[in-house]
């Protein structure tokens, strides 16, 4: 179960349960049965704006928001954050991107929204430190459950116990 480590014990075992019982998708499609329709770059890039315009007016542009069939959910990264800084002329400008596995195209609209408030809150908040998860909860309020449920979501999908 490496997407649920430093989980409880309690909810760890609650998991391994179902996962044993051959139920943990079926929970989960049962839990989240819509599936979002938010599958190209460019309605990505409109979601993330329109929740950056509401959320996080004042924070440095974005300059792209794209899902990346490159980013390796293995590796624990489930989307990314990133600065790239350029000289042009005498100035020194920082393109700031958002980038999304492509493995999210097809999932529960409340996993691709935990993912996206993720990656926004790190435009104010570069540490995973209790003003980072403030500000993810503050953008949407069931982020720990999305996260926890998203955890589950892969692990599931490993096993093969997700339904179609």
């Amino acid at each position: 179960m490496r997407y649920l480590g430093g989980y409880p014990p309690h909810l760890l075992a609650q998991a391994q349960s179902l996962i044993y019982q051959g139920r943990l998708g079926e929970m989960l499609h049962k839990r989240y049965p819509q599936r979002h329709e938010v599958r190209t770059d460019k309605l990505l890039y409109e979601h993330v704006m329109a929740l950056k315009q509401q959320y996080l007016r004042s924070s440095e542009p974005l300059s792209k928001v794209a899902y990346d069939g490159q980013i390796q959910v293995i590796q624990q990264a489930l989307g990314t954050h990133t600065v790239a800084s350029r000289v042009q002329g005498g100035k020194l400008k920082a393109k700031r991107e958002i980038r999304v596995a492509s493995l999210f195209k097809d999932t529960p609209p409340e996993f691709l929204q935990m993912i996206v408030v993720h990656e926004l809150a790190h435009l104010k908040e570069k540490a995973h430190d209790k003003a980072f998860y403030a500000l993810c909860c503050h953008m949407e309020p069931a982020y720990h459950q999305y996260e926890f449920d998203l955890r589950l979501w892969l692990t599931a999908r490993d096993i093969g116990q997700l339904t179609a």
